[in-house]
């Protein structure tokens, strides 16, 4: 069946909705596989920990703006024990708890400026939440969102009218810029 040009996919109309309720967490993706893996390495440096442990301890660094699926850890988890640099601490335990190798520990050191960076790169979401989340930002965005929202909703803007509002769009943008 052919959809109709204007029609909507199910996935635009998901994420038009998941768009409209209230602070959602980030799941684009963020980092890359090798990065998670070096997180993974950095946590289980300070402590053995299964994959839920890691998924919240990303969480936690972001101040919950990033989660990692757990399709991103637990495959990770596989392939950093397969390349010997973490291991099981309880192969009977129900739920499978790694810690660090001395291999794991030579990976970390390695790149240990990647590791900050990233640290650096997810506490910086954490900040964005916190000033974000002050009430009178969170009005200001909101107001911004729903001008656009209704003046762009609106058929037949002249070019004169966009220009007019790209413009504004841009000079505000300069502005928070140099604030």
């Amino acid at each position: 069946m052919k959809q109709h040009p204007t029609s909507t996919s199910s996935e635009d109309q998901t994420a038009r909705a998941g768009s409209c309720s209230g602070r959602r967490k980030r799941r684009e993706k963020m980092l890359e596989a090798s990065e998670i893996r070096l997180l993974m390495l950095h946590f289980l440096a300070q402590n053995a920990a299964h994959g839920y442990e890691l998924i919240k301890s990303v969480e936690e660094l972001s101040k919950g703006e990033y989660s990692p699926s757990p399709g991103i850890i637990y495959p990770n988890l596989t392939l950093l024990e397969e390349m010997e640099a973490i291991q099981v601490v309880d192969a009977q335990a129900t739920r499978k708890a790694y810690r660090l190798t001395a291999s794991g520990e030579a990976q970390l050191a390695e790149n240990r400026e990647t590791v900050t960076s990233l640290i650096t790169r997810l506490s910086t979401l954490a900040i964005l939440v916190n000033n974000r989340s002050i009430p009178a930002v969170e009005q200001a965005i909101h107001g911004l969102k729903v001008a656009l929202n209704r003046r762009l909703a609106q058929e037949d803007i002249s070019e004169a009218a966009l220009q007019t509002l790209i413009k504004a769009l841009h000079d505000a943008a300069e502005k928070i810029t140099h604030s």
